[in-house]
Formats: C-alpha cells, sequence, structure tokens
C-alpha cells in the first residue's frame, strides 16, 4: 500500500507565523512528511524554507535575532505603496539559500499571492522562490507590493489566507491546514486594557517609526515626530494606530478564512494559539514554534486516522 500524497497548506499571520516552524518540525518527528506545501503570507515564507532544506536554518535565525536584527531587515521607504521597500528581506532569503526556482525543488509548492489591480488570487509554482516569498508577504500598508512580470502582487492573505485549495489543485489526497488566525478576535485589546501605554502592540512600532523618521529631511523631522508620538496608543484603552491597522488585517483574514474553508474545509485543521503575539513580534518565534509544536500533538490522533 501506499500513502496519500500529503498536502501542508501554511497560513498568513505575519510573526505568527513562526508556528509553521514547530508545525513541520513536529509532523517530521512523527513521520508525516509533505509531499505539497503552499503558503500565503509568511506560510509562504516557512514553507520555501522547508523545500529548499532550509528550516533548521530559518529556525536557528528566528530563535536567536534579536529585534535590533530584525528592525535591520526593515528597509524603509517612504514612496512605493509601502513602509517597506522588501529588498532586505530577499537579500536575507539568499543568504539562508532559499533562492533557487520553485520548479527545481524535489517538493512541490506554491505561494499564494494577490493581483493589486484585479484582487484574484495569483499562484506561483515557478520561477525563484525568493521573488515568490516576496510577493506573498506583502502586507498592505507596510511592504510596498512586488512586480512579478506585468503583475503588481500584495499579501496572499488578502485572497487565500489558508491555502487549502492550492493543495487539493497540485493533487493532495490528504490536507493538513494551519490556521495562524482562529482565536485573534475579540481577544487582543481585551488583554491589554489594565496593560501600560507603552506596552505591548506599540513596543514594536516605535523602532519602525524611527527608521521612517531617518528617512525624511532633517528640517521636518521634528514635526513628523510629534505626529509619528500620535500613531501610538495614547492609554490602555487606546489604539494607536498600528493597532488599528493590525486589527483591521486580523478582521480582514478571519473573515476571508471562515468563508474559504467553508467551502475548501482540510482535512486536518491545526489551530495554534497565537493571540497574544502581535502583528510584527518577530522576536517572539520560541513561543511561537513552542505552540505549533503543541497543536500537533494535540492533533497527532486525527492525523493518524488519516494516513494509517
Amino acid at each position: 500500500m501506499t500513502r496519500p500524497r500529503i498536502g501542508l497548506a501554511l497560513g498568513s499571520g505575519s510573526a505568527r507565523g513562526w508556528a509553521h516552524i514547530g508545525v513541520i518540525a513536529s509532523l517530521r518527528e512523527a513521520g508525516i512528511e509533505p509531499d505539497i506545501v503552499c503558503g500565503a503570507s509568511i506560510g509562504a515564507l516557512v514553507g520555501a524554507a522547508y523545500v529548499a532544506g532550509r528550516l533548521d536554518e530559518l529556525r536557528q535565525w528566528a530563535e536567536q535575532a534579536t529585534w535590533r536584527e530584525i528592525v535591520g531587515l526593515l528597509d524603509v521607504r517612504l514612496s512605493g505603496g509601502g513602509l517597506i521597500e522588501g529588498r532586505s528581506v530577499v537579500a536575507f532569503l539568499q543568504r539562508l539559500g532559499i533562492a533557487a526556482p520553485i520548479e527545481d525543488y524535489a517538493g512541490r509548492f506554491a505561494a499564494v499571492a494577490t493581483d493589486l489591480a484585479t484582487g484574484r488570487e495569483i499562484w506561483l509554482r515557478s520561477g525563484p522562490v525568493h521573488e515568490a516569498v516576496r510577493a506573498s508577504i506583502a502586507i498592505p500598508g507596510i511592504f510596498s507590493p512586488a512586480r512579478i512580470g506585468d503583475k503588481w502582487l500584495v499579501d496572499g492573505g488578502l485572497s487565500n489566507p489558508v491555502p487549502v485549495s492550492v493543495c487539493r489543485a497540485l493533487g493532495a489526497e490528504v490536507i493538513i491546514a494551519v490556521n495562524l488566525n482562529g482565536d485573534l478576535l475579540g481577544r487582543r485589546f481585551q488583554n491589554e486594557r489594565d496593560a501600560p501605554a507603552a506596552s505591548g502592540p506599540g513596543r514594536i512600532p516605535v523602532e519602525l517609526l524611527g527608521r521612517v523618521l531617518t528617512q525624511l529631511p532633517a528640517a521636518w523631522r521634528g514635526q513628523a515626530s510629534q505626529i509619528a508620538q500620535r500613531l501610538m496608543p495614547q492609554g490602555p484603552l487606546t489604539p494607536g494606530y498600528f493597532d488599528v491597522l493590525a486589527n483591521c488585517i486580523n478582521i480582514m483574514q478571519d473573515r476571508i478564512t471562515r468563508s474559504r474553508l467553508a467551502g475548501e474545509p482540510p482535512h486536518v485543521m491545526l489551530l495554534p494559539r497565537l493571540a497574544d503575539i502581535a502583528l510584527l513580534e518577530f522576536d517572539r518565534a520560541s513561543e511561537a514554534i513552542a505552540e505549533g509544536r503543541a497543536c500537533v500533538a494535540q492533533a497527532l490522533p486525527a492525523l493518524r486516522r488519516y494516513l494509517g
């Protein structure tokens, strides 16, 4: 008997996506090797590392990276449709060895992006893998769009946040999906009502805003600094600019995910509990990876039933 072809759909979720590393590691330890990997946004990045054989290197970097190193990947520009240009992220992927054409890898892989002009989802299944990942992670308002061919592409989470349908189209017979956003709505602000205004998600954008200010002419920086302070939370009950942006993205992806999965359900759904990790808290990789491992441990009985 031959086992069924296994598809792994890695969902979008920005910094919460480090949980995908823990998911894949635990699946492999259990003898479950995905044949087809499809990812949206951060899911595309981790999925690309897996098919390239560089997942361990990505995990080591993520667990050891300081916030200074993470900010170093944010090449801030005030033009181009986003705060972050993305070239530094591409260079980072190339340094890790995640740079070959997708069609050269043994495992089947697809990154999902969204056509900025039409809103249609785009499946990137050929060409340099780092370019496909760059397009898939282009979060609106944060990363500038990526141009591939004649299209401007943005984050895959806008059109297919958990790409179960892509796995099925590529021939997967049993599909494991990882939804990073299943427990976000209604919890984040409730959990932070008693927290100081300077903590939580506001800690990270301070660094990002500092990079923005360095791009301005010196004569503008004083006034711009005052405006920047207004973008931060003004009190424990008042969300700041980045809080609103992050939660709006969460709401959008939650609604799209529910709709897509209702019509394209996976065989096994993994729901790591990541509500306390904010959009850009990439320095909390160890926590996210551990939660990814934990959700696989809970789902192993169901996985065994499907895989025999």
